[in-house]
């Protein structure tokens, strides 16, 4: 028995929440000598300290990454400022005010020496730019960028086809959150075990000092567990990282919980078993008690629950399940913490303030509630939606509202009229600016949210847009906007953008604000690369009038864009794909038909009383304000369906040359203000083949718009690009797992020619991606 004491005293065990069960037992002349030497090496009125070691390490990484980012949003505002500044003066020096002001030059007085009279010509200096840039930091950037930039390869895995299922793709997280979560995991595992000693030698002496110590540092997490986890959060505020990228440090911090919890724990079920009578003197501290680790189990089992069903195969297998439960059960877990640790040491300072700081995140996102704000008109009620179909079936919702929010931002819509509960993220399409007006106002701005609808929610809005028409108009209650942009792509001086699919919802937006900027000489940028990825040619016509404003307001030669058609169009008997019916819902739709109704009537009412307002009691007036108002709703776009192309065909020419005759699909193609896209025709799959990552027409390649056939060479194009990079480049994606793959690769690889001085001038090439699926 002395031997497996002493074997058991040496050897790291696992625990959780130390803060309940630890006695403050005072030493006396009488005390045993075991409890007087483990009392004076690791004093229990002392084990506080061990929830300030992980709140230092937090705070640590926390001002690191605040200074990062004020670096950077300080060197952007500064280049974008002195380039309006240079621009601005180079724009009076550069003609005379009139025509007569200049009417005779002596060169040899003007302030540079052009010709001088005497004397060679003088060398040109380079004017030196003043924006905030350091080189030897922007090296140290570029070299950690070269290793975390890197990603993890995709994993693609069969064993779905089992199930039934479609082969799927498992990414895996960023280098980065890999990085940080195993520094946490070490620090948290050192911390615990390193110290001396882990237990005592009966546990009458009191709870084993591993517990203490790891029950501390669970109970510390706890604040930055919540505050990751909410969609306005001083964290977000402080890095400029949206939320929905601090999620995974949330996720991974509540595995580190339980990691710790349960390293709390199990020291409490050992120390008996070799400690004859010891569980009986310790079970005289908690009388009252039916179990005395009652309360310990009560606070294991929700955590345990919280982060099992966290899992991303559970998550996404149950989402709806998981969105309605996550929250109340992270409720009872915090309400059991507080019964468990008993005002023990510092335990109830880390719980208030994590209570704290969740109330303070839910009183923030009341400012970003659209139907929050009483001087709205969507003060609870919300806004007035219109549901159109667009080709390939995808979804567009317009919503008239007084938010205002920044390009490449999301928000949660809820449509009552379609399902109560259901809350998703959605990426905004359509620009904020005074140049896209709403009808509703000139306070008015139309959000544009456009989807693929697969399952749930994004189904559920199709199949009601196809059952009521494009006439019926719903109640949206937006939550909202998030995320965004850490830097300003304006201060870049040359910009690509990769876009797979729907995944061009990221990127409108920004490429609008951006031709926006450089058109009013606010931009630094010069050139703007676009590479658009998708399955059909009909996907095109989501975006076709912002694809055509950009391309006809843009400065000359400054935008390129390239569409991938990766798939041909498969058509139904019909000439086009119709979802499949959706089952039969007559009770659900009744409830949500009358929420819907309740909230149209109270939006009557309250447009009706504005009208009488407005009238001042002229009854003429106010049936003019009527009329007009009546004659302000207008029908949303019917349902587009594009015919199926024609067959396409080649006519017999000599073996060596291939014909692509241009076979017309659009009836309104030979309108003027018909766009291409930089395809003329319908090739057949050989000519498919054959022109398989190469361009078509030499006469669109010109144009710097065109279309090819195939998926894109991604690790070559941005080769090409790469000749043409200015100083500053932001490399842009939104797609699937593996085109982000190739894209963090190649500009991973570019790391190495900043730091290592390959490219004179070059200061920084910066990747931002978004995931796919917001």
């Amino acid at each position: 028995m002395p031997q497996l004491r002493s074997l058991i005293g040496t050897t790291p065990t696992l625990s959780f929440r130390s803060l309940t069960e630890r006695i403050n037992i005072p030493v006396t002349t009488t005390s045993p000598p075991g409890l007087s030497s483990a009392v004076k090496q690791d004093p229990w009125s002392k084990s506080g300290k061990y929830a300030l070691g992980w709140v230092y390490f937090c705070i640590i990484l926390l001002v690191f990454t605040s200074l990062l980012h004020i670096y950077h949003w300080l060197s952007d505002r500064i280049r974008r400022a002195t380039y309006k500044e240079v621009a601005a003066k180079s724009s009076k020096s550069s003609s005379p005010d009139t025509d007569y002001e200049m009417t005779d030059m002596p060169t040899n007085n003007s302030t540079h020496m052009f010709f001088p009279r005497h004397g060679q010509l003088p060398s040109q200096q380079a004017e030196e730019e003043t924006y905030l840039s350091f080189g030897w930091l922007n090296k140290a950037i570029a070299f950690v960028r070269y290793f975390f930039y890197r990603p993890i390869p995709v994993w693609r895995t069969r064993a779905f086809r089992l199930l039934g299922m479609r082969q799927k793709e498992i990414s895996f997280p960023a280098p980065g959150t890999i990085v940080i979560v195993s520094a946490a995991f070490i620090f948290v595992t050192l911390y615990s075990f390193v110290p001396q000693p882990l237990y005592y030698a009966s546990i009458s002496f009191g709870s084993p000092p591993l517990a203490i110590r790891s029950g501390m540092l669970a109970v510390a997490m706890m604040p930055w567990i919540v505050a990751l986890s909410m969609k306005a959060n001083f964290v977000t505020f402080l890095t400029g990282i949206g939320h929905e990228r601090l999620n995974v440090l949330h996720r991974w911090g509540g595995y580190i919980c339980l990691f710790l919890s349960l390293v709390h724990t199990i020291p409490f079920y050992i120390t008996p078993v070799w400690d004859q009578g010891g569980l009986q003197v310790f079970k005289t501290y908690f009388r009252g008690q039916t179990y005395i680790y009652g309360t310990g189990v009560a606070a294991l089992v929700p955590l345990i629950f919280l982060c099992v069903h966290s899992l991303p195969f559970l998550r996404n297998w149950i989402y709806e399940l998981f969105v309605a439960l996550h929250v109340p059960v992270s409720i009872v877990f915090l309400a059991m913490l507080f019964w468990h640790c008993h005002n023990y040491l510092t335990s109830w300072n880390y719980l208030a303030a994590t209570a704290g700081i969740w109330f303070l995140s839910y009183c923030m996102r009341l400012l970003y509630l659209n139907w929050s704000n009483p001087r709205r008109m969507s003060w609870l009620i919300g806004e007035e939606a219109g549901v159109s179909i667009l080709p390939e079936n995808a979804v567009k919702v317009t919503i008239p509202t007084q938010v205002r929010w920044r390009p490449g931002q999301y928000v949660y819509l809820r449509m009552p009229g379609i399902s109560v509960f259901e809350n998703h993220p959605f990426t905004i399409a359509s620009l904020c600016s005074d140049d896209f007006p709403s009808d509703y106002g000139e306070q008015y701005r139309d959000m544009t949210l456009v989807f693929r609808p697969f399952g749930g929610f994004t189904r559920k809005v199709l199949n009601a847009a196809i059952e009521k028409g494009p006439m019926h108009t719903y109640r949206a209650f937006i939550d909202g906007p998030y995320g965004g942009m850490q830097r300003d792509l304006a201060s870049f001086d040359t910009i690509v953008l990769f876009a797979g699919g729907s995944g061009i919802t990221a990127i409108v937006s920004q490429l609008l604000d951006l031709i926006k900027k450089m058109r009013d000489s606010k931009a630094v940028t010069k050139q703007v690369h676009v590479v658009w990825a998708l399955k059909r040619p009909e996907t095109m016509e989501w975006f076709k009038e912002e694809l055509r404003i950009c391309r006809e307001f843009a400065p000359p030669e400054s935008v390129h864009c390239q569409f991938f058609i990766t798939a041909a169009k498969r058509i139904g008997p019909g000439g086009f794909a119709l979802p499949p019916p959706s089952p039969s819902r007559p009770v659900s739709d009744l409830v949500h038909g009358k929420i819907d109704k309740a909230f149209q009537g109270i939006a009557s009412k309250r447009n009706s009383a504005l009208i009488r307002d407005e009238a001042g009691g002229d009854p003429e007036k106010e049936k003019e304000l009527r009329r007009e108002n009546e004659d302000a709703i207008s029908a949303l776009p019917a349902p587009t369906f594009l015919p199926p192309p024609k067959k396409a065909f080649t006519k017999s020419h000599k073996p060596n040359k291939l014909s692509i005759p241009s076979i017309n699909t659009n009836p309104h193609a030979n309108s003027k203000q018909s766009f291409d896209f930089g395809f003329p025709s319908t090739p057949t799959m050989l000519q498919k083949n054959l022109m398989r990552f190469a361009f078509l027409p030499a006469a669109n390649k010109k144009t710097g718009w065109h279309t090819e056939y195939g998926r894109p060479d991604i690790p070559y194009m941005l080769k090409g690009f790469e000749k043409g990079f200015g100083k500053r480049t932001c490399v842009f994606v939104c797609g699937p797992p593996s085109m982000r793959v190739d894209v963090q690769r190649c500009v991973a690889g570019m790391q190495s020619k900043i730091w290592a001085g390959g490219q004179s001038g070059r200061e920084e090439v910066f990747l931002h991606t978004e995931n796919y699926a917001i």
